[in-house]
């Protein structure tokens, strides 16, 4: 279509149709084995470091590519359309980790992470929600004590995506009753343990972990901007990769409506092809409005950001798209189950995985409440989260 061309540039169509012809060549065909298996290939860590993608907007001085922030929602929704586990594992270790230390980290913390984390040697997770805290980040309660030169970590974080596989995770305790302070810490810590979580819903492929802190220690060297100061940067981060989150949910919803648009001209009833009812074609029809309009909300942040807006200025308008692409990402992968009838039921078929990956979109990095909030707390000037 013409409208998803409008307005890029070159080099940013470039980036995206690279994007696109890997997804298509490297994961989509293995999207069901991984989804049944559980388990991502590890190997497609390397190729997205050897393409860039983990290293989009990262300084070239790290190994990192130049690029705008545009250009980086553009290859995220091509990889959530192909597979939602691994747009999450570049929009985790890259988005909210590597970005972060770019931005916050000393030079000494930027030269032992970032080259490593943009070549897909190793990957970050964000170790912010805890086994009783998830919305409320603010009263977390794992906690940091000062040691002499070092911090000593106790505590533990659930559902961390990129958990077990993470050479790095960026962990935010409580250093004081009111304060947050962000550490790097290397997985290999003793004191550290990585749970991975099976079972899951949805993003199966996607490797996600409890994460245990048993008097892990760290030097002071380890920590991640001022003490006391986490939360702020914990938050900024989260502005930003709901941005990556809103074009991972669009690339969800494509696959949905490509899938399902596919499937109606080729499945025949009462003597024709499905794709010629009308109550179809206006499954087909609302689902198209829907992907369009959550695009443009997206591209929209991402222009903002691109133009020099910082996260906090912006912050709405992300929730904006975050809530809008996600929900659309269920309603579309629902409309493309119903086009498939019985047979998007069973996982020969991908209709099930597309509405399985879609419905955690609604929850982490902000749950569609949260996302309502931050919208109306902006409308009106009252804080209804506290």
């Amino acid at each position: 279509m013409l409208a998803r061309d409008f307005g890029l540039t070159e080099t940013q169509r470039d980036i995206r149709d690279l994007a696109a012809g890997f997804v298509d060549a490297e994961i989509v065909p293995h999207a069901r084995e991984w989804d049944r298996a559980e388990r991502v290939d590890p190997a497609i860590v390397k190729r997205l470091g050897e393409l860039g993608f983990l290293g989009l907007m990262v300084d070239e001085r790290y190994g990192g590519v130049d690029a705008d922030t545009l250009s980086y929602v553009l290859v995220t929704e091509e990889l959530g359309r192909g597979d939602s586990a691994v747009r999450g594992i570049v929009s985790v270790s890259l988005g909210l980790v590597t970005k972060t230390i770019a931005g916050y980290g000393t030079e000494e913390q930027r030269q032992e992470w970032l080259p490593r984390l943009v070549s897909g040697e190793a990957l970050g997770c964000f170790a912010l929600t805890e086994p009783g805290t998830g919305s409320d980040a603010g009263s977390l309660r794992t906690r940091a004590v000062r040691d002499g030169s070092d911090w000593v970590l106790r505590g533990s974080k659930m559902f961390i995506t990129n958990g077990t596989q993470a050479k790095v995770a960026l962990t935010f305790a409580r250093t004081s009753d009111s304060g947050v302070t962000a550490f790097l810490v290397p997985t290999d810590s003793p004191g550290f343990t990585a749970t991975e979580i099976k079972g899951k819903l949805g993003l199966r492929g996607q490797a996600t972990a409890e994460l245990t802190f048993d008097d892990v220690r760290v030097p002071d060297a380890a920590r991640l901007g001022e003490v006391d100061r986490g939360l702020g940067i914990a938050l900024g981060a989260l502005s930003r990769g709901r941005i990556s989150v809103a074009a991972g949910a669009v690339g969800v919803a494509q696959a949905a409506l490509d899938a399902a648009t596919r499937y109606a001209g080729e499945r025949d009833q009462f003597g024709k092809p499905i794709a010629s009812f009308q109550l179809v074609q206006e499954l087909l029809a609302d689902a198209a409005v829907d992907v369009q309009a959550s695009r443009l909300l997206t591209h929209h942040v991402a222009r903002m950001a691109d133009a020099g807006v910082k996260p906090k200025d912006y912050a709405t308008d992300a929730s904006a798209a975050k809530y809008h692409a996600s929900e659309t990402a269920v309603r579309v992968s629902n409309s493309c189950l119903q086009v498939f009838g019985g047979y998007g039921f069973i996982d020969e078929y991908p209709a099930g995985k597309y509405l399985r990956d879609a419905r955690v979109l609604t929850l982490y990095e902000g749950t569609s409440q949260i996302q309502k909030l931050i919208i109306g707390r902006d409308l009106t000037g009252i804080n209804a989260m506290s």
